[in-house]
């Protein structure tokens, strides 16, 4: 978020909602025949095997290298 500030333009930073959303990750695809950076990708969402799941907090971050890998993985929303 820009704030203008006397003719300066001041980025800041939202604080944290206490209550992210959660998402459940689960792997239905295998990644052999994939890119190199979609194998990385699943590494660094924890996703190993075929079937495995994670249950991480939807941050943009995460959000992002799940859109990267979405024909292999499968994403539920947690209440």
């Amino acid at each position: 978020m820009l704030i203008a500030n006397s003719q300066k333009l001041i980025a800041v930073r939202k604080p944290p909602s206490a209550k992210m959303k959660k998402i459940k990750i689960t792997l239905v695809k295998s990644p052999i025949d994939r890119p190199e950076r979609q194998k990385l990708t699943l590494k660094a969402l924890g996703l190993n095997k075929t079937n495995s799941s994670r249950e991480v907090e939807a941050t943009p971050q995460v959000l992002g290298m799940v859109r990267k890998v979405n024909h292999l993985v499968k994403v539920e929303e947690l209440a």
